[in-house]
């Protein structure tokens, strides 16, 4: 089984929450967001170093963009996006010039 790294929207509760914690028991790395940090703390408590988890308000194009290539210099890719929130923004920013996420459609 190869190991994925995963960027997840909304990871604070719902399916957003049960896409990251299936993701880190398997295993893999995740970028969990969500507006507050404090809602996805405990992330990082349970599973440690194969979480980063990150304060987004998806309706914020520059910060969506910053959190994006943050994600991807920290685990440098990015393989599963699953975008619990707003999905015109985060998508954009994924197939933006200059990410190098290697994300494609």
């Amino acid at each position: 089984m190869s190991s994925k790294v995963w960027f997840i929207t909304g990871a604070s509760r719902g399916f957003g929450r049960i896409w990251a914690e299936a993701a880190l028991k398997r295993g893999d790395k995740v970028t969990a967001t969500a507006r507050k940090l404090e809602d996805i703390a405990g992330l990082k408590e349970r599973f440690g170093e194969a979480v980063l988890p990150l304060a987004l308000d998806v309706t914020n194009s520059d910060q969506v963009t910053r959190v994006v290539k943050q994600a991807y210099k920290h685990f440098d890719r990015l393989d599963v996006l699953v975008n619990n929130a707003r999905v015109p923004c985060v998508r954009q920013r994924l197939l933006s010039p200059g990410t190098n996420s290697g994300y494609k459609e």
